[in-house]
């Protein structure tokens, strides 16, 4: 049995990170049903491991998506509090 280095738990980090990313990008869009902790929490989690998986240099092309669209759902929320709140 030969080990590669994607048989590792690291390798787990660009999957995680755009999991995490969608899910953040979709409680984001609905927002206004969920609140504001889901989109910020599944965010920030994307793009940590995102931040994590580029370290490792592992599935990078799935950690670069899972930042991207994580720290675009956790701005999303903000610019509509800075908009509405006046």
């Amino acid at each position: 049995m030969t080990i590669r280095p994607t048989d590792d738990a690291t390798a787990l980090y660009g999957r995680a990170s755009l999991v995490l990313g969608a899910l953040a990008l979709i409680t984001a869009v609905f927002t206004g049903y969920v609140g504001i902790a889901f989109p910020l929490l599944f965010g920030s989690l994307a793009v940590t491991f995102g931040t994590i998986g580029l370290t490792k240099r592992i599935d990078r092309v799935q950690c670069a998506i899972g930042m991207t669209i994580g720290g675009l759902a956790v701005l999303y929320p903000v610019f509509l509090l800075m908009t509405f709140s006046g």
